[in-house]
């Protein structure tokens, strides 16, 4: 059976599946208005991951009016994996606490585009409320600092290096390009291992996936996730890589 959310906001969707009791649980935290994957990663997870893997999938949205706020984030206790779609969230202090746990154990995540200062408000945030200012460095291995113009085209490609990585499965082809800005991410941990870069006019290329450890889980997070990327089926296959390389399927 195949509950689907139609209206963005709500507090939790879960996509339930007749797969098998030993199929992957996947918990989806999404609390972002830039990038519309309340939309987009719903869609992903109906056509690829219930539809084609026959994973569960459960979504935790911020709530409608409280934005800080996300009602059932206690699915994570349940998660074999998490996806991480949040920007600039100040999450109540027991919420916060329910993140930190599931990583804190060594446990798996994907994080999408502004993952990367996902718990990050600069300092200002509500009472009773926390963030988390270098989930950045700390969980992914990145060092956002901004971005480019929006109207610069970006341009990815394989990394040389990696293109025999698990993740890359099917995408040694050639360069393709996306919707999104170009997110500045240089320096990575050295503990990182990239797998694509991007590249636009008059700047230096930048690293728009790589792999990470976090107390031991597996950790995989790309720039990329503009609405367009949904429609470009190399973003697609990468992001289906990298949820089954988290889960240690390939």
């Amino acid at each position: 059976m195949l509950i689907r959310n139609l209206v963005a906001g709500l507090a939790v969707l879960s996509l339930l599946t007749v797969a098998r009791a030993a199929s992957p649980h996947i918990v989806f935290l999404i609390g972002e208005r830039e990038y519309k994957t309340a939309e987009t990663l719903p869609r992903f997870a109906r056509d690829v991951l219930v539809g084609r893997d026959r994973f569960r999938c459960t979504f935790v949205h911020a709530d409608a009016t409280e934005r800080n706020r996300f009602p059932g984030i206690e699915a994570i206790n349940k998660a074999d994996l998490l996806v991480l779609s949040v920007r600039r969230r100040s999450l109540p202090e027991k919420q916060l606490a329910v993140v930190r746990g599931y990583l804190d154990a060594g446990r798996p995540l994907v994080g999408i585009r502004t993952a990367s200062h996902a718990f990050d408000t600069k300092g200002k945030h509500p009472d009773g409320h926390a963030e988390w200012r270098t989930f950045d460095p700390d969980v992914l291995g990145g060092h956002y600092v901004g971005h480019h113009g929006n109207k610069k085209v970006t341009t990815v490609g394989v990394l040389p290096a990696a293109v025999k990585h698990p993740v890359l499965s099917g995408l040694a082809g050639e360069p393709f390009r996306v919707g999104g800005s170009l997110y500045r991410v240089n320096p990575l941990k050295p503990e990182c291992t990239p797998l694509l870069s991007g590249r636009i006019e008059g700047a230096p290329a930048e690293p728009v996936a790589w792999t990470h450890s976090y107390k031991g889980g597996r950790v995989f997070y790309t720039s990329l996730g503009h609405p367009e990327d949904f429609e470009i089926p190399a973003f697609r296959r990468l992001l289906r890589n990298g949820i089954l390389w988290t889960l240690k399927r390939v």
